[in-house]
């Protein structure tokens, strides 16, 4: 049977569209048996949600089968497109479908979190009076990017990425749906390509049905999809990767742990993972500079020399030589010895600086370049420290006098500090001595 030309027209991806939840793929988590979001669907019970998901995992379908299955009409709204103007009269329509037709609405809002505050809160009184039942769709955080008065008044459900047995579950239904899929026309792809193509999606259903239909447009009047075609078709896409969003912020993260959980090889992965997926790798290279100050530190002070040089060979040279610079100073940072003495000491001092105020520099600290600063005692009993014995003047004091001399920095048992710790103890018994002496300042 072949379409008709109106579905001709429409994309694949379209097309194929689960009609009902028993061709759902996915989100087992939530659709499955006894899970929350299958119960308040089989006991009509549906509630404002929102539906926070990677691109092609079926937020919008799902939208569609919870207002099939509830009865209920189905209003698209774009964040992109929409204001609150056409917020209320979409309210406005779904008000008089309910005293006319005691029907509900399901006001569905596709990349939910481009509205603003004032968009957003536009919804607040009519999901709060039951006039719509409230679904947005959103690929970033909802706890970043929704008011808070919403969320409370909607169920946030976490969709997941297809994995590559889900996606050949989507790819074998076009090719076996003669209505919907290619009008009976044969397409043949052995289970290995069909693997590729299902990898090559990268956990996007939408994508891989995409895929589908090109290789099926390029493919000879066989239906043969070979090795050579499907190359063609998959040839260059990126891995999933989107900068500034969820999966950003995600990514950096696991770098950034596994270098302070010295795992060279999870740092590598995730490296890749980022340039892959067409991160820049200068972002990187500087979020490596922060890497090696706050997790190496004086542990290892090369370990900041090394990423500085990174950041400055991917500068001068590009892709693909500075990548392999900044997978040096990645997999140096994760394997060399870590401290956060100084990022911590760094982080109390700023602390105490804000909580004491502007205090005084004490005058034997001042500089005193003129007559009168002199006269007025600046730089009046400073020791200075070459003339002292072992070059340090032991009890000398240079903190504020209203302050009490604070040790931030803790150097920890490892590389260097190690040998950093030593001496400061030496240094402050020398301290201590002088204080039972009465030598200070």
């Amino acid at each position: 049977m072949k379409p008709d030309a109106a579905m001709q027209f429409r994309p694949l991806a379209d097309r194929m569209r689960p009609r009902t939840l028993a061709e759902y793929i996915g989100q087992e988590h939530i659709l499955g048996a006894g899970k929350p979001l299958r119960q308040a669907i089989e006991n009509g019970q549906l509630h404002s949600m929102v539906l926070w998901g990677p691109p092609g995992t079926g937020k919008t379908t799902l939208a569609h089968l919870l207002a099939e299955t509830s009865g209920a009409a189905f209003v698209p709204l774009s964040a992109v497109l929409s204001g609150v103007k056409d917020v209320r009269a979409a309210v406005e329509i779904a008000r008089q479908r309910q005293d006319v037709e005691g029907r509900q609405t399901l006001l569905f809002v596709d990349e939910v979190h481009r509205f603003n505050k004032a968009q957003q809160d536009a919804f607040l009184p009519f999901v709060e009076n039951g006039t719509v039942l409230f679904v947005g769709a959103t690929t970033e955080n909802p706890s970043f990017e929704l008011n808070n008065a919403l969320l409370s008044r909607a169920r946030t459900y976490v969709l997941r990425r297809l994995d590559e047995e889900g996606l050949r579950q989507v790819l074998q239904q076009a090719l076996a749906d003669t209505e919907r899929g290619f009008g009976g026309r044969e397409l043949h792809i052995d289970p290995g390509n069909l693997a590729r193509m299902a990898q090559a999606a990268d956990g996007d259903a939408r994508r891989a049905l995409t895929m589908l239909e090109i290789a099926a447009d390029l493919a000879e009047e066989d239906g043969q999809i070979g090795d050579e075609l499907l190359a063609e078709v998959i040839g260059g896409g990126l891995r999933r990767f989107d900068k500034g969003g969820e999966a950003f912020y995600d990514q950096i993260s696991a770098l950034h742990k596994s270098v302070r959980g010295s795992s060279p090889d999870a740092a590598l992965y995730w490296f890749a993972r980022m340039i892959d997926g067409g991160c820049d790798a200068l972002y990187i290279a500087r979020r490596v500079v922060r890497m090696a100050s706050e997790d190496i530190g004086n542990a290892d002070p090369r370990a900041l020399a090394l990423a500085l040089d990174a950041w400055e060979t991917q500068e001068r040279l590009g892709s693909p030589e500075g990548e392999l610079a900044i997978a040096q100073a990645v997999v140096y940072l994760a394997c060399a010895a870590k401290s956060n003495a100084v990022y911590s000491a760094w982080k109390a001092a700023l602390a105490d600086v804000r909580s004491h105020g502007s205090l005084d520099v004490p005058l034997h600290l001042r500089n005193a370049p003129t007559r009168l600063m002199k006269e007025l005692g600046y730089g009046k009993a400073y020791r200075y420290a070459h003339d002292e014995p072992a070059g340090y003047a032991a009890g000398e004091s240079y903190f504020p006098e209203e302050m009490e001399a604070t040790n931030y920095y803790q150097p920890v048992d490892r590389g260097l500090e190690l040998k950093i710790r030593d001496k400061l103890e030496r240094l402050r018994q020398m301290d201590h001595a002088a204080a039972s002496s009465g030598k200070t300042t």
